[in-house]
């Protein structure tokens, strides 16, 4: 059975479908599944941003066919790991845990980077012009250690 990993932010446009994108390439498909979600509901069914699908094809990913969700309750037992994006979507998140098991699954991604930091991957919506190419960076070297502790396990 693969490992799964959910990657969350708060609408599942910008932040995780690009992270969703990046860790997939970096994982063999037959062994892992990566999937993402929003804490909120806005964009349910509705492809990423379309600065988000345009800097992952800079990079060769094509996120244009993922579709936005909203994490639910049962994304704990379906997920082995559960990367967010930032303190606000982490606290979400936990806040649905029912127990130890599910709350120890949660980690900020960028704690893979500077651990014990706590660090927010910035929201990029509202941002500056180079905010995507910014996001996808800090994603890009945050997954490429997830997916080393992955794959030497």
């Amino acid at each position: 059975m693969p490992t799964k990993i959910l990657m969350v932010c708060l609408g599942n446009i910008c932040r995780s479908p690009l992270a969703e994108g990046i860790l997939a390439s970096k994982l063999p498909a037959n062994a892992f599944t990566v999937d993402s979600a929003g804490t909120g509901s806005w964009h349910v069914d509705q492809s990423p941003d379309k600065r988000s699908i345009a800097v992952a094809k800079k990079y060769n990913l094509d996120i244009s066919k993922q579709k936005g969700r909203q994490f639910k309750k049962a994304d704990f037992t379906t997920f082995d790991y559960i990367y967010v994006m930032d303190k606000s979507n982490y606290n979400d998140v936990l806040a649905l845990a029912e127990n130890p098991q599910q709350r120890e699954k949660v980690r900020l991604i960028l704690n893979e980077l500077h651990p014990e930091q706590n660090l927010d991957v910035p929201h990029p919506y509202f941002g500056i012009e180079n905010g995507f190419e910014n996001v996808y960076t800090m994603l890009d070297e945050a997954c490429e250690i997830i997916a080393e502790k992955l794959t030497s396990k």
